[in-house]
């Protein structure tokens, strides 16, 4: 019976048990009230950023689209112009 623990890796076996330790230990402390305090500001953080980044795409879509129009109606001015010197 005692033969099986002759031919045992020790040092493989001592850190498949630290790592079970640590995991069990950092399920704990990613699980405690403290943690999810962390996570709530990180989340609260995450959601006004967000809202800036939103609010500036929505100005830049109102830019583009007033650029837009003014080059839309520059070329409209400008095919008028042609047809007057056509004529």
């Amino acid at each position: 019976m005692w033969k099986c623990f002759k031919d045992f890796d020790w040092k493989k076996g001592g850190i498949f048990a630290a790592g079970v330790a640590f995991g069990t230990a950092g399920i704990k402390i990613l699980s405690s009230s403290d943690a999810k305090k962390v996570y709530t500001s990180c989340t609260a953080a995450a959601l006004r950023a967000k809202d800036c980044v939103m609010k500036t795409v929505t100005k830049v879509q109102e830019n583009a689209e007033d650029i837009y129009a003014e080059a839309k109606q520059i070329n409209e001015d400008r095919a008028e112009e042609v047809i007057e010197d056509e004529i």
